[in-house]
């Protein structure tokens, strides 16, 4: 079941989707060579904690963590630990937030030190793969005009790996609602789009193979090839206009180009 929510609910959950993007920023702060994966972790649920939210992914299904931290050959799903950042790591961080009653959910892929071209090109082409498919989330349009556009961008004009087994989905009081939003299919097929709708879009991408392996921990996901993946992740609402994206990468991205340690992707 779809849940269209109201312009008042929207405002509600926009706060949560903000705060998910100060929260990146505040870890994105810390990060550097020799810093522990579970202190990243710490980081943000100290955060939420002070904001009066509630990490979403703590306990959901099980699920040990405030954050997912997922990194190089890792997908997604990947547990905080004693892993030591090191130069030439690529570092796949998924934040969520519960307040005021609705779920914010936002992830980033950052780049540790020098990475090679290959490696930057990854996470250049999978962000814009995202604006792109947020480009079609407009009234009247279908999922599969989203999933569309960020497989032609990223499969078949650069050559990387649409993961196939993982998804986006809609967003609200909880934290996975219908519709699922695939990083691949075909134009004109899904579920019709129609304003109050909410979806998290997150191409998660490949540089090589699209194929997967699950870990006996039952969460982490890794590249079959185990060559580099790269994840990003907003929060958009339909109208009946523009999409409106409810979470930012701003303060994300301020801290990723002050942070000497981090190396910037983008353009």
């Amino acid at each position: 079941m779809i849940h269209i929510k109201t312009p008042e609910e929207i405002e509600l959950m926009r706060h949560s989707c903000l705060l998910v993007g100060e929260a990146h920023a505040t870890a994105a702060k810390e990060m550097r060579p020799g810093i522990r994966t579970m202190q990243i972790n710490d980081i943000v649920e100290t955060f939420i904690l002070d904001h009066g939210g509630i990490p979403s992914f703590k306990n959901y299904n099980g699920y040990p963590y405030a954050t997912c931290i997922s990194m190089n050959e890792a997908v997604v799903h990947g547990f905080p630990g004693d892993t030591i950042l090191k130069e030439g790591d690529v570092i796949s961080l998924d934040i969520g937030i519960y307040k005021n009653g609705f779920h914010g959910d936002s992830a980033y892929t950052y780049a540790l030190g020098n990475v090679n071209d290959d490696i930057k090109r990854l996470l250049k082409i999978t962000k814009e793969s995202l604006y792109l498919g947020i480009q079609k989330a407009r009234s009247g349009n279908r999922i599969g005009d989203i999933s569309n556009a960020i497989q032609e961008f990223t499969e078949k004009q650069n050559g990387f790996g649409v993961v196939r087994e993982l998804v986006g989905h809609g967003l609200g009081r909880k934290m996975h609602e219908d519709p699922q939003v695939p990083n691949y299919g075909k134009k004109g097929q899904g579920p019709k789009l129609k304003p109050g709708m909410v979806l998290a879009i997150e191409p998660m991408i490949n540089l090589g193979t699209k194929d997967i392996d699950f870990l006996s921990d039952g969460w982490t996901v890794l590249t079959r090839d185990r060559k580099f993946s790269a994840h990003f992740e907003h929060d958009v609402a339909i109208t009946k206009g523009e999409p409106d994206i409810l979470s930012s990468f701003a303060p994300i991205e301020k801290v990723e180009k002050e942070n000497p340690y981090l190396t910037w992707c983008h353009n």
